[in-house]
């Protein structure tokens, strides 16, 4: 079998996390006058850093209160999901699949390491990740390849050589950007919305590593 390694985003991949994230972004940037659009949560806040997104709609921050801004944010989302958080289903049995066949696995997120920490504890996740990327990691956030390129290189792989899972459209450009192939997960975006990538499902429920690596890059060797 063909070495490769999986890059998991987090939210909306380890955890069905968006409907909660929507939820604390609505009500966040209400608070300071901004109410969202569906098109400007897409387009302009899914997958990306706070600092991108905060950027985004409430334009140039200074340090300090960007991170302000940035925290009060993020209690919020774990305030309101702590009830509920669970791993997408199918997940835990892929990730013990992953540890039987000896394949590799990181985690690369736009999230900070707060939510890291809460996301990994509460769903009982940490044993299957030593390497972890954060927002902390990178300049540049999704969908700049960046995040991908250095997630890759931390485990000692070739970009070429991963598999992104991904569920937001800038994720799924940025692991396509940094010449990952690319599984598209339908918990945040629909299976047309996610075309570009190399393949689409809904959860982890039935998936086997070895079959989608020989799927995924059997395809990638016919085009």
């Amino acid at each position: 079998m063909k070495k490769v390694a999986f890059l998991f985003d987090m939210d909306g991949v380890i955890i069905d996390s968006n409907p909660f994230h929507k939820i604390a972004l609505k009500q966040f940037c209400k608070k300071y006058g901004h109410d969202l659009s569906e098109e400007q949560l897409r387009e302009r806040i899914y997958g990306r850093t706070n600092k991108d997104w905060i950027t985004n709609i409430f334009g140039e921050q200074a340090p300090d209160q960007l991170k302000k801004y940035a925290d009060e944010k993020e209690q919020l989302f774990r305030d309101l999901y702590e009830k509920d958080i669970k791993p997408v289903d199918g997940l835990e049995k892929f990730l013990k699949k992953l540890d039987e066949y000896g394949i590799d696995r990181a985690i690369a997120t736009s999230a900070p390491i707060e939510n890291v920490d809460f996301t990994l504890a509460k769903t009982g996740l940490r044993s299957y990740f030593d390497t972890i990327l954060d927002e902390s990691f990178v300049s540049k956030g999704k969908p700049d390849p960046e995040i991908y390129r250095k997630t890759a290189a931390a485990l000692g792989y070739k970009t070429e050589d991963c598999i992104v899972i991904e569920d937001s459209l800038s994720g799924v450009k940025s692991g396509k950007a940094a010449g990952c192939r690319v599984l598209g997960i339908s918990t945040t975006h629909s299976e047309e919305e996610l075309s570009d990538t190399d393949k689409v499902v809904g959860d982890f429920t039935g998936l086997d590593p070895r079959s989608l690596i020989a799927e995924l890059f059997a395809a990638k060797q016919r085009i």
